[in-house]
């Protein structure tokens, strides 16, 4: 979701043509960006990938690789998208944005906040910061319909106002801010218009021609405005220049004439319904001569509502549903494949939602590394790849006729690196075991390569009294960093209590080295 425009200088090495088809690898000697062997963070809340190069939005900042995980790449500069949480990644052939958030403290409540939105013309490597886009005064009159105008809720704080989802079309972004509503800008930023979408009740679909009678407000009260649902975005997709869909509190909308009029598609309004109005995602699927729209649908205010995946192949006269009572957090499709980023894992289905199938287990067969929550945020698939990203670290798995989705992962974690030799520290610490695993971070003394060497990991109370085998005779490589989890549990499957713990690492070469962790519930 990005615009590109090539440097002054890569265009003289390589003329225009060739620079919009070059990966981002062609960049990393210009001095603006690093390259670093290990992701900015083990939180990943967006994933893009355009042409070679897989883009993630983590809480720390925005980052890159062209070459399958190997390297990444750093944003650096004092406008650029690093030590931030980036919210949502965007791009095109011209321009890539990601949104910033942060957490605001208002005296005993912790609240988000938007951190603005940035801008690179010329694929990273310089940015422009914008700041996140609020209103003066306290109510707005907008002209677009009716003589008299409809009246809008000025938001005048970053609290609430935060980009979760970007759209990229030929000359335009558009955001969906929660709190700041849908909004777009048709000048890279400078200024920003605000989307009139149609009320929670009332009126399901609204054109250029109408007089509107609702408020367009995120929340009611203030300044005797009604707040609607259906004003509070979540997410937004372009189908083309023209057509839009957004997803809000209050179900999904489709605009075919670039935003001025809409139609609603709700649960209540409808015969064949969306599952949930509370819409995090959508995308669209293009297969065959069949147009497909997506969207992760979770349960708002009705009772009947429920969480799932909805989907039509009408523009939206007709849904369907699937994976009823499993929240998604983000729906993508590739091909004839549709992937699903769900609290129990990623769910793939070839054919239009009638079947899917789990991802299972994530563990890298070759570092032994594992993503222990099952929890998945964000997923993108291109050629046969599937990148998953969620609260635990990113995994990408082949998905083809020969390696079938889930059947081989490699696991992408960030760490503080250890030093040469037999070394070790355990994270987090302390840790919940109700909460969470802890990671027992190791290195096996020798050279990167060696044959991997039987390792045992026990772990022992405060009098060193043993309570659990964590691996036991297992093969692991020397020479690099490992992690291996222990669930806070004894050998019997009772969750130990809290206090001091201490583990050894033993893999018959020398002497066994030791760790502590602290349980705290």
């Amino acid at each position: 979701m990005t615009r590109l425009l090539i440097s002054t200088l890569f265009c003289l090495m390589a003329g225009l043509a060739t620079a919009l088809s070059q990966p981002l690898r062609e960049y990393r000697l210009n001095g603006t960006t690093a390259l670093s062997t290990l992701p900015r963070s083990n939180v990943v809340n967006d994933i893009r990938i355009f042409r070679d190069t897989v883009w993630l939005g983590t809480e720390n900042g925005l980052t890159a690789t062209a070459d399958g995980g190997a390297h990444w790449f750093e944003f650096s500069g004092s406008d650029a998208p690093a030590n931030n949480s980036i919210s949502a990644v965007a791009m095109n052939d011209s321009v890539i944005w990601a949104a910033a958030a942060f957490t605001s403290k208002q005296a005993d409540q912790s609240l988000p906040a938007g951190g603005g939105l940035f801008r690179s013309t010329d694929r990273g490597l310089h940015w422009v910061h914008i700041p996140q886009p609020v209103d003066s005064g306290l109510v707005d009159t907008l002209r677009d319909y009716g003589a008299t105008g409809i009246r809008s809720l000025a938001i005048t704080t970053e609290i609430n106002n935060l980009t979760y989802d970007i759209a990229v079309t030929g000359r335009d972004v558009w955001i969906a801010s929660f709190a700041g509503m849908l909004r777009r800008s048709s000048d890279g930023g400078a200024t920003w218009r605000k989307v009139v979408l149609p009320p929670d009740t009332g009126q399901d679909f609204i054109s250029a021609t109408d007089t509107l009678h609702f408020d367009l407000a995120p929340t009611g009260g203030k300044a005797g405005l009604t707040g609607n649902l259906n004003h509070r975005v979540f997410s937004v997709y372009a189908q083309n220049d023209t057509t839009i869909w957004v997803g809000t509190a209050g179900g999904i909308n489709r605009t075919t004439d670039g935003g001025v009029s809409w139609r609603k598609f709700s649960h209540q309004n409808q015969a064949q319904p969306i599952s949930g109005n509370f819409v995090v995602s959508i995308c669209g699927q293009d297969w065959n001569g069949r147009h497909l729209i997506w969207a992760a649908t979770v349960n708002a205010e009705a009772a009947d509502e429920v969480r799932g995946v909805s989907f039509t192949d009408d523009d939206g006269v007709t849904w369907k549903t699937a994976l009823h009572g499993t929240f998604t957090h983000n729906v993508t499709a590739h091909d004839s494949v549709v992937y699903a980023a769900t609290d129990d894992g990623t769910f793939r289905s070839d054919d239009f939602g009638v079947s899917w199938h789990r991802s299972g287990s994530i563990r890298d067969g070759k570092t032994g590394a594992r993503i222990a929550d099952a929890a998945a945020y964000a997923v993108a698939a291109a050629g046969d790849s599937v990148w998953i990203g969620g609260p635990e670290g990113l995994a990408v798995t082949p998905d083809n006729a020969g390696e079938p989705f889930g059947a081989r992962w490699s696991v992408f974690r960030t760490y503080q690196p250890l030093a040469s030799g037999a070394s070790t520290y355990a994270y987090p610490n302390p840790f919940s075991p109700s909460q969470e695993v802890v990671r027992l971070h190791y290195r096996l003394n020798g050279t990167a390569g060696a044959s991997p060497r039987a390792t045992t990991i026990r772990i022992f109370d405060f009098g060193m009294m043993p309570v659990r085998v964590v691996v036991q005779n297992a093969p692991r490589p020397v020479g690099v960093d490992l992690d291996d989890l222990w669930d806070g549990r004894d050998d019997h499957g009772n969750r130990v209590a809290n206090g001091v713990y201490f583990y050894r690492i033993e893999d018959g070469d020398g002497s066994p080295f030791w760790g502590k962790i602290m349980v705290l519930q």
